[in-house]
């Protein structure tokens, strides 16, 4: 080895050894300068974010457009600041703790640096890596990316303070609708404007994936303004922990195990080690499912509507999101009830039901679809390579909640699509086809258990036809789904439950598995707080609103407060301290209201002491 490489060698040695030091002896305040860049960079991603719905949402002259372009670079001054830091100061951890999209992301926005101290040049070298390297469509991508990595990491620090889960939620979801509501104002986002009281009402109905709204939506939104509305529907639906959760651990991966519990509670994730794979299946099936839906709806309605093709794709792309996420919105007069399409060949409707029973039937069962569906294929290779013997599978591919969630969705299904055939043939399907009278018969035995779409006007249904769409509404769909209510899994427990105390049995089995007592507990307090809760919004609308039908009221009460989105025509007419209390109820119904009791009250362990037990005359 010649001389000048052993110089070279221990001169990076001497390197080392002296940056080790430093590192060693300035660890303390090392630390508190990388707390503060954590601090610094999450309120920067806070700032560039609102600062991007502003440029894009309202029209600005060039001075104002310039001092907004100002404040996102400053933004992205921080950013770059806290990645050089990691990377010099704290390599080890930051190599440790950041996967390769954060990498990814951290490259891209040091790739933004040239940009920001040397001025554009005139006689670029490469043309081309110039024109990428001061564009804005590279810069403000870039830098937006790194925004939502940087937000979502923030909100996961919070969970690391060991705040109360279920108040976090409440509040996360308290703070889309509440920016929603301002978003959804702009001028960008409307055709002629939009009052604040109504903006409050279709954000909260959208991220509480409820649909009633005072407005026609078709009318007052521009396509941005559907984007945006899009977006809300889509945080709404999948849930607002699911997303920050998603990128926090997808893109950093350096989630506290305290985090990553209450992360596994929230989307019902068998094990830690699964969180991860877990919010992958739950987005990978809702980006397959709603893509699907829009390309089968695209199919089925092209050159139908007299719309052009970009209307039709924002027409198709809006409706699978709006059905699988169970929200109930459209961007067409009319809705889903518009002649062009109730008169249409009804494949519309077949895929929107397919679509609102996949996101109503709850992502723990999809998930269990796919690990059952992975396994039959397992044991079809095995049999294969064995030489076809048998080769015995797994004793229970589908858990007690699948089973117990799909049998009573398909009860109910079958006897609300029955009933609703009979009810109303002769009244609203009256003059339809038979097969079209299959179909909406199908169709709405779907839609008043959260989906919120109309085919025919539910005004006109029958009193009896209203009772059972108000029970529906009360049932909702699947636990950990889009869908509002009590969940199926509630009503069957408590059906189950029943069923043993009248056979005098003390504990509730099924599928010889038996149900655990604090799943009884708890689904008996949702059915009994469902039931005040109703009581006491129907009974403050009607006094708000003493000029309206009572039958209508108690309908739009139900459908708030089960996040359905159905109504029989008052929603226009309520005034705003009645749209107040609504967006109360859409809000309390999507967050869970024993979830907020439980949040407001804490955990308390019983007493130490053990108290007689004695009986209540039950009769």
């Amino acid at each position: 080895m010649s001389r000048r490489k052993r110089g070279i060698r221990q001169k990076m040695r001497d390197w080392s050894y002296s940056y080790n030091r430093f590192v060693i002896k300035f660890q303390p305040g090392i630390r508190f300068v990388s707390r503060a860049l954590d601090v610094l960079a999450f309120l920067a991603a806070v700032i560039c974010i609102i600062s991007g719905a502003v440029l894009l949402g309202f029209d600005h002259n060039a001075t104002d457009a310039g001092h907004i372009r100002h404040i996102i670079r400053a933004c992205q001054i921080v950013f770059i600041i806290r990645v050089l830091t990691g990377i010099i100061l704290t390599p080890k951890e930051t190599k440790r703790d950041a996967r390769i999209l954060k990498w990814i992301v951290d490259c891209a926005i040091l790739l933004t640096l040239p940009a920001l101290l040397y001025p554009r040049p005139e006689a670029p070298w490469i043309p081309i890596l110039e024109k990428l390297l001061y564009s804005h469509w590279f810069i403000y991508p870039i830098v937006g990316a790194c925004a939502v990595v940087e937000f979502s990491y923030g909100l996961n620090k919070v969970v690391d303070r060991k705040i109360n889960p279920s108040l976090m939620l409440a509040t996360s979801f308290l703070f889309f609708i509440v920016i929603g509501s301002f978003i959804l104002m702009m001028p960008k986002c409307t055709v002629g404007g939009i009052q604040y009281i109504d903006s409050l009402f279709v954000s909260t109905s959208a991220v509480c994936i409820t649909g009633l709204t005072p407005i026609d939506v078709s009318a007052t939104f521009t396509p941005f303004g559907l984007l945006v509305l899009s977006l809300m529907i889509q945080i709404g639906g999948l849930g607002v922990m699911t997303f920050t959760s998603f990128f926090a651990l997808f893109f950093t991966g350096n989630n506290s195990v305290y985090s990553q519990v209450v992360v596994k509670d929230m989307i019902y994730s068998k094990t830690i080690n699964s969180v991860l794979s877990t919010l992958l299946y739950i987005l990978g099936f809702t980006l397959a499912i709603e893509l699907a839906g829009a390309v089968a709806i695209f199919l089925s309605v092209h050159g139908t509507l007299g719309m052009s093709l970009e209307d039709e794709l924002i027409f198709s792309g809006f409706h699978s999101l709006s059905a699988f996420c169970n929200a109930g919105f459209s961007n067409i007069e009319g809705g889903l009830s518009n002649p062009a399409l109730l008169h249409s060949n009804q494949s519309i409707y077949i895929i929107a039901s397919m679509l609102i029973f996949a996101g109503g039937i709850g992502f723990p069962i999809l998930v269990n679809f796919k690990t059952a569906f992975f396994r039959y294929l397992r044991r079809v290779r095995n049999r294969l390579l064995d030489n076809g013997r048998h080769l015995r599978g797994a004793a229970h591919i589908y858990d007690m909640n699948t089973k117990i969630a799909m049998l009573t969705t398909i009860v109910i299904f079958a006897l609300s699509a029955a009933l609703f055939f009979i009810f109303e043939y002769d009244n609203s399907l009256a003059g339809m086809s038979l097969y079209d009278k299959i179909v909406q018969s199908v169709f709405n035995s779907f839609v008043p258990r959260s989906s919120g779409f109309s085919s025919v006007n539910p005004a006109g249904f029958l009193n009896i036809t209203i009772i059972m769409m108000a029970v529906l509404m009360w049932i909702g769909g699947g636990s950990q789904s889009t869908a509002g209510g009590i969940k199926v899994n509630t009503l069957a427990v408590i059906l189950l439950e029943l069923k043993s105390a009248i056979t005098g049995k003390q504990r509730v089995v099924v599928y010889n598995r038996t149900i655990a007592y604090d799943s009884v507990r708890r689904a008996c307090a949702v059915v009994t707080l469902s039931i005040l809760a109703y009581v006491f919004y129907s009974m403050v609308l009607v006094a708000l609103e003493p000029s309206l039908p009572v039958k209508a009221l108690l309908y739009e009460a139900a459908s708030a407060l089960f996040t359905v989105g159905s109504s029989l025509g008052v929603t226009e007419q309520l005034g705003d301290p009645s749209k107040i209390l609504l967006c109360t109820a859409m809000f309390l119904g999507r967050v869970g209201i024993i979830s907020m009791l439980i949040g407001f009250a804490g955990q308390r362990n019983d007493a130490p002491v053990k108290y007689p037990v004695d009986n209540v005359i039950i009769n």
